[in-house]
C-alpha cells in the first residue's frame, strides 16, 4: 500500500525509543494503530546526527504541548537504527544532539515504511523529509515532502492541523479564529 491523502495511512510496526532509559530497553514496538482516536503528526527525516534534522525535530519537540492541546501526538522516523536514535537522543543539544526530545523516534531500518509513504530516496538509502497528518480514524489527511536541505515549519504544521480539525472550508492563509468559507 502506498500513502495517498484521503485513504487509510499505511500501517506499520517499528522499533522505537519510547520509554527507553538505556540501550538495554530500547526497541519497544510502536504501531500506527497505537494512535487510533488521536491525531498524529508522523514525519520522516533523512539521518540522525545531520544538520537540518535537529533544528526541525527540536522545533517540534519544543512546541509539543501545543500539539498535545490539540489531541495530537508526534512520531519521528528515519531509516537509522534504534541504537543510532538512542545515541542521538542521549547527546546534548549543544553537541548536535536532541536530548530532552518530547516524543519517540522509530527505526525504519528495513525501509519498508519509508517506501510505503513514498519518501525513500532509493539511490541514497535514506528517507526524504516527509510530514503526514493522520486523523483519529487512521485516514491520511495531509502529506508534504521536501528537499533534504529544507526544514519544515512548525507554525505551518500547526495551522494545517487546526484547519483539518476545524472541518470547514479553510481558505488560503486561514488561521484559527478566522471565518471559514460558506457555500451558498
Amino acid at each position: 500500500m502506498t500513502a495517498a491523502v484521503g485513504l487509510p495511512a499505511p500501517s506499520f510496526t517499528l522499533k522505537s525509543t519510547k520509554g527507553a532509559t538505556s540501550p538495554k530497553n530500547l526497541g519497544a514496538p510502536i504501531s500506527l494503530s497505537d494512535y487510533r482516536g488521536k491525531w498524529l503528526i508522523f514525519f520522516f527525516y533523512p539521518l540522525d546526527f545531520t544538520f537540518v534534522c535537529p533544528t526541525e525535530i527540536l522545533a517540534l519537540s519544543d512546541r509539543y504541548e501545543e500539539f498535545e492541546a490539540l489531541d495530537t501526538e508526534i512520531l519521528g522516523a528515519s531509516t537509522d537504527s534504534v541504537f543510532s536514535h538512542w545515541a542521538w537522543i542521549s547527546t546534548p543539544r549543544e553537541k548536535n544532539g536532541i536530548a530532552g526530545l518530547n516524543f519517540p523516534l522509530v527505526a525504519d531500518y528495513t525501509k519498508e515504511t519509508a517506501t510505503a509513504y513514498g519518501v525513500l530516496n532509493e539511490k541514497e538509502g535514506y528517507a526524504q523529509r516527509g510530514l503526514f497528518i493522520i486523523d483519529p480514524d487512521g485516514i491520511l489527511k495531509y502529506a508534504t515532502i521536501t528537499d533534504d536541505n529544507v526544514g519544515r515549519s512548525v507554525e505551518e504544521t500547526l495551522r494545517v492541523l487546526q484547519a483539518l480539525q476545524n472541518g470547514g472550508l479553510c481558505p488560503g492563509d486561514w488561521k484559527p479564529g478566522q471565518k471559514v468559507l460558506e457555500v451558498v
